[in-house]
């Protein structure tokens, strides 16, 4: 993808993002089928995070990750949320209130391309179900990796490609055709959520993503996949 397509991607998605943010929560829920919450809560098992550590939720859109690392670093912690839709964040920061967690978080309209902060700045960069739609995939991991200490995590949470083909076949089926039918009755919105599983297309699979993991200068990289491969969950340690 050259600079410009980057740009045209960057541009489309935001405006999608935008549009989308009232009923993002509510579609989360109906295309997993609630599964988005216990990948999340198997997620923060295995990154066993301690009071008064940092992290920064990447694409953190309406922020129900970054309150999850919120609560799990406590008042001495701290976390970024960081987002590039405004939308997004207006949602995210009512939830931070209403979960008591405003002190320790920190919510910045910014691009996952271009992390604002200092090398070595963080304990954890986490990224949910975002990555898919960045302009470019291995810059935002390159980016997550600079920014995260030395023996810190980077983790993606991700919707993947199954690895069987029969059942890939099936959830393509669902994913590509019935969901922009639902979001049509749910919320009333039949585009934005058409593109939405496009983005999957040229997403790659777990097993390439571990690859790009590695690339970035993140080695060992966990791999665990749930529903057969629907979503990947992708944990690297930076060396």
């Amino acid at each position: 993808m050259n600079e410009n397509q980057m740009k045209q991607k960057a541009q489309y998605v935001h405006s999608v993002f935008e549009s989308i943010a009232e009923e993002y929560d509510k579609m989360n829920n109906v295309i997993s089928f609630g599964s988005h919450i216990a990948w999340r809560n198997y997620t923060m098992k295995q990154m066993n995070i301690r009071p008064g550590q940092s992290a920064i939720d990447v694409a953190c859109g309406t922020c129900d990750w970054t309150i999850s690392l919120a609560h799990a670093v406590g008042k001495e912690g701290r976390v970024v949320g960081l987002d590039f839709s405004q939308n997004m964040l207006d949602v995210g920061a009512y939830k931070v209130a209403k979960e008591g967690v405003g002190q320790t978080v920190q919510l910045v309209n910014g691009d996952a391309m271009k992390l604002p902060y200092e090398d070595n700045t963080f304990d954890y960069a986490t990224i949910g179900f975002a990555l898919r739609n960045v302009p470019d995939i291995q810059t935002v991991l390159n980016e997550m990796c600079r920014v995260v200490k030395p023996g810190g995590k980077v983790v993606s949470l991700e919707v993947s490609k199954p690895p069987f083909l029969p059942y890939r076949k099936l959830f393509y089926l669902y994913f590509y055709k019935l969901l922009p039918i639902i979001a049509k009755l749910v919320v009333n919105k039949y585009e934005e959520y058409a593109w939405l599983p496009q983005s999957l297309t040229n997403f790659p699979d777990s097993k390439e993503l571990a690859r790009m993991f590695q690339q970035a200068g993140l080695d060992p990289v966990q791999v665990k996949l749930f529903m057969g491969g629907v979503a990947a969950l992708h944990i690297g340690t930076k060396k």
